[in-house]
């Protein structure tokens, strides 16, 4: 899956949880700050990314993950790892 796809996906999954329109998602928008999203949202958030690209995402990692661009960067990352 190349990173267009993994950031189609993961803007998908980011307008439904956060009801934002998917046309504002761009690699920079920001999880915590543009979305205002609480500790409870981004939990939230990285459980349906695991579950959506069936990676886990480790705690210490997912704290340093802040912007969608962050996010799908290290998906595309970590499937590569898995070939």
């Amino acid at each position: 899956m190349d990173k267009k796809e993994i950031f189609d996906k993961v803007s998908s999954i980011v307008a439904d949880h956060f009801d934002i329109d998917r046309a504002k998602i761009t690699e920079d928008l920001n999880l915590k700050t543009d979305l205002d999203a609480d500790s409870i949202d981004f939990v939230e958030f990285v459980l349906e990314v695991e579950d959506t690209f069936g990676a886990e995402i480790e705690d210490s990692e997912a704290e340093k993950l802040s912007t969608i661009g962050e996010v799908v960067d290290y998906i595309a990352a970590h499937q590569q790892d898995k070939k």
